[in-house]
Parts: structure tokens; sequence; C-alpha cells
């Protein structure tokens, strides 16, 4: 048996958007007084989960919806940076010929990732891309992909590199391929006991493979 229905997470998983992201949330921090962060800083903070790492910067619960939309905003502008994790092209059109299903669920907005996925001629691979604008929200949307494309899930596989994408994915009752390679440590991912850990995106292939 394989799983028929990927969704995948965009930055840090497809995307190689760490060193931008540290970049662009400077940015930020310059024009509002928050915590900046230096190459040193990015070991340490991988262990983080969400709550932690804003407490850390010192970014509170009710302005971070304000820094994301910020981060997406000036993302648009310098997106033609960003490169593909190295491997990945070539494993998501593996994957694609044996799935059903193939989307994504991001926290970025749709128009930057159908922008990326033009660029390196691979939007055609995915069958939808969904965004939502809330970190603890990818539950509730996963649930709503399973119910609006009849999605079994047991059939179903989500692929992100973050703590919050494995606890999202187990919330909603479906396996989950955390990443080494994007934002979180793998320390801090297998803390969280995801159904697979995953160092390399071939490793991918022999995941969805078997269950």
């Amino acid at each position: 048996m394989k799983y028929k229905s990927l969704i995948f997470d965009f930055d840090g998983t497809i995307a190689d958007t760490l060193s931008e992201a540290a970049e662009i949330y400077n940015i930020i921090a310059e024009e509002n007084g928050y915590k900046s962060i230096t190459a040193d800083d990015i070991p340490k903070l991988r262990h983080y989960d969400i709550k932690k790492l804003t407490k850390e910067l010192g970014i509170s619960k009710l302005w971070l919806p304000f820094v994301l939309a910020k981060g997406r905003k000036i993302l648009k502008q310098r997106i033609d940076q960003l490169e593909p994790i190295d491997g990945m092209i070539d494993t998501l059109k593996q994957l694609r010929s044996e799935s059903h299903h193939f989307g994504i669920l991001t926290s970025n907005s749709v128009e930057n990732v159908e922008y990326f996925l033009d660029r390196y001629g691979i939007r055609d691979l995915f069958t939808f891309i969904s965004s939502t604008t809330k970190l603890s929200g990818k539950a509730k949307h996963i649930n709503s992909i399973a119910r609006t494309f009849s999605m079994n899930k047991s059939d179903m596989l989500y692929i992100g590199d973050e703590i919050r994408d494995v606890k999202a994915s187990l919330k909603a009752g479906i396996s989950v391929a955390a990443v080494t390679w994007g934002f979180n440590s793998k320390e801090s991912l297998e803390v969280e006991n995801p159904t697979f850990i995953v160092d390399s995106p071939d490793g991918l292939t022999g995941v969805v493979a078997e269950k």
C-alpha cells in the first residue's frame, strides 16, 4: 500500500527559505524594535516551537499576524532569490507519478507559492495550493482538504519541516513525515513523535511507497 494523497509544506520543505526568512525577519525587527538574530543564533532557534520562538524574539501574540503578513509582503519582492531544496524537484516529479492528490498547505501566500512553482516549471504537478494565515490553523485546514477532495485519512501524508506541522497532522489524524532540512532541528522534531523522520528529499520516496 502507498500514500496516495500527499500534502506538502512550502517554506523550508520545498523552498530553501531559512536564510531568506532570517534576513526578512531582521528587516521587520529593525523597523519595530524586536530582537534581531544572527547566523550564530539560528542553530539554537531551530530547537524552538513557535511559542518559545516568539517569546525569545519579544513578539507578542497580538502582533504575530502583523509580522507574518509583513514577512509575506517582503518575500514577494525577493522571491526571485529563493531556490528549491537540492534534489526536491526530482523527488516531487517522482512522487507525483504515484499520487492521486498532490497539494500544498502553507502559511505563505498562494501568490508567492505559485510564482515560485511557475518559475521552476513545477506548478502543474500540484492539484491544489491552500494557505492559512494562522500558524496554529493547519489541523483544521487538513480536515477541510480531506473533506473537499474526499480523501481517506489513512492514505494521507503531510510533509513538513516544523514542530507545528507534526502537531497539526497528528491532531488531524493523518501521518506526517518530518523533514530535517528546514527550520526545526531533527532533535526537536523527534520529540513530537512524527510518523517518519526524513533526512533527504530522496528519502521521501521510500516513505511514500511503504506504510
